[in-house]
């Protein structure tokens, strides 16, 4: 692999690192990964499926879910198959242009996972909080235009980015520390100065995604404010087991991201294996996690999941 001199505008190719000084240890590292990604698959797989097949799922909650389900798995697949290539087969060349499409997949999709989730905490709000008028405001063409609308912002944010970086002279070593094409990495191998450009996508990064943090927040405020209300420990107890396990894959999501964000824009004195670890947890953990936390758990798809796997096993 060849480097790149300062002339060079279009490099034909990355190196992906993989785990930074850890390279002696990576089929042991990718065992973790590649569960967390089988899980991912079956998980989201199986959720799809039963909204699919049960027409009783067909209810926005379940809409919202599978959308949810269809973002983790290009979601994970984007990252996971490259850093299992470079994990088991110790393939780290990536081409100029699959380095960007990971990148725009990646960055997208990240966009887009925040705003549904947002939109599955308002629908939970006004389920919980005005149940009146909860079918008449989350109705199904509502719910393929919050789809459209999320997928528009993501692509209408990332696009311009992509494209920026795709049009820099590249002049620096080749090699992207991190274990995928993630954008901060990549433009400090450009020629051009990119304090600006790195400041436009904090902020960008930080507008967006802090906005719907704060709308999030402020819809399960107010979820527990009115379980608060609720006549029945039991019903308290089991709102409150729902609730906190959606924040706390909510948190994940998105502390992990600022977390992975922040430690490489500042150069915090971690070890490089250490940050490049975060961000790809940050990428890996809530795709496996959200199927669970947000499907499998509801008892709805808990007994279709039986019932059709039960089914089977009786044919069988």
């Amino acid at each position: 692999m060849s480097t790149f001199n300062q002339t060079c505008p279009n490099p034909s190719a990355f190196l992906l690192i993989g785990i930074p000084g850890l390279e002696s240890e990576h089929i042991w590292i990718s065992i973790p990964f590649c569960l967390m990604y089988v899980i991912a698959l079956l998980g989201n797989g199986t959720v799809l499926f039963v909204v699919k097949q049960e027409q009783t799922l067909h209810e926005p909650m379940y809409y919202f879910l599978s959308m949810l389900a269809v973002i983790d798995l290009v979601f994970s697949t984007a990252v996971v198959l490259k850093m299992m290539s470079i994990f088991w087969l110790d393939s780290r060349d990536i081409s100029f242009e699959a380095c960007f499409l990971q990148m725009f997949f990646i960055h997208t999709f990240t966009v887009v996972e925040s705003r549904v989730l947002l939109a599955m905490s308002l629908d939970r709000y006004m389920a919980i909080c005005n149940p009146l008028r909860y079918n008449t405001i989350i109705t199904s063409p509502k719910i393929t235009q919050i789809g459209l609308l999320s997928l528009a912002r993501g692509v209408g944010v990332v696009t311009p980015l992509t494209c920026l970086l795709t049009s820099l002279p590249y002049c620096k070593m080749n090699v992207i520390p991190p274990s995928y094409c993630e954008y901060l990495a990549v433009m400090e191998l450009t020629c051009a100065h990119s304090a600006v450009t790195d400041l436009y996508s904090i902020l960008v990064a930080t507008a967006l995604v802090g906005t719907d943090f704060v709308f999030i927040d402020f819809s399960y405020g107010m979820i527990l404010r009115s379980v608060l209300w609720l006549s029945s420990q039991e019903a308290r107890l089991k709102a409150f087991s729902t609730c906190s396990s959606h924040v706390c894959i909510i948190l994940l999501f998105y502390l992990g991201g600022i977390l992975s964000m922040y430690l490489h824009i500042f150069k915090l004195s971690l070890a490089p294996h250490i940050q490049v670890l975060v961000a790809d947890l940050y990428l890996v953990v809530p795709p496996m996690l959200n199927p669970v936390i947000y499907g499998i758990k509801s008892k709805q798809i808990q007994k279709w999941v039986f019932k059709l796997f039960g089914q089977r096993k009786s044919l069988a």
